[in-house]
């Protein structure tokens, strides 16, 4: 095992969070899955997954009283990674079955993959499939967990909603559905997030969660 790094995982009782530690272990680090705030504040890395109900998993957050322990974490400047679900929870607002109120560390919403696209075709939801990130700003990229990614690459997604930032700035790669471009990772300092989910994507995705452990 390397160097010891307290890495906390955040269990609000949904999603991914065993193939999220086993990722982390693949790369010899050590990562625990808790609902305890002060093991998640003495922790040197934080990683929010999810996969779920948005409204869901905001009133598990809210019951184990961890939503002002992630703005903390974040705000202390320790890197903080968020994956599909753990994404769309960081933003203002989700639209699934109502409206429902978010982390609002990121300033926009969560909204659904309409039926069809512009062009009138209709779209498959949810999307789960490889499908591949585009990079508009190398520079953006490059400080980044994304840093050994190329354009192009797959990743693996599952997901029926999308975030939409209202700031632009924090968009870090893009992904076209079916003829429809949305932000599929966001990054704002010590923050990174994407919709898709690196412990699935292979070697790509392996790569991200290296990156961002090392930083």
């Amino acid at each position: 095992m390397k160097p010891a790094k307290k890495i906390a995982i955040i269990d609000y009782h949904l999603g991914n969070l065993f193939s999220v530690q086993q990722a982390c272990k693949h790369i010899g680090y050590d990562a625990v899955v808790t609902s305890d705030k002060k093991i998640l504040m003495d922790s040197d890395y934080a990683i929010l997954p999810g996969v779920g109900a948005f409204g869901d998993a905001m009133s598990v957050l809210k019951e184990f009283d961890l939503v002002s322990p992630i703005h903390a974490f974040i705000n202390s400047g320790k890197p903080f990674m968020g994956v599909c679900l753990g994404l769309q929870l960081l933003f203002s607002e989700s639209e699934e079955f109502g409206s429902n109120e978010g982390l609002n560390v990121i300033e926009g919403i969560t909204r659904k993959f309409p039926p069809t696209n512009g062009g009138g075709e209709i779209l498959k939801v949810p999307q789960i499939e490889w499908n591949q990130i585009h990079i508009p700003s190398a520079d953006k990229q490059k400080k980044s967990p994304l840093s050994t990614c190329k354009e192009g690459d797959f990743m693996y997604f599952v997901h029926s909603y999308y975030v939409m930032p209202t700031d632009k700035e924090y968009v870090l790669t893009t992904t076209n559905y079916g003829g429809m471009e949305y932000c599929s990772s966001i990054v704002k300092k010590n923050l990174f997030a994407c919709q898709f989910h690196p412990e699935k994507s292979g070697e790509h995705g392996i790569d991200i969660y290296r990156n961002f452990l090392n930083q």
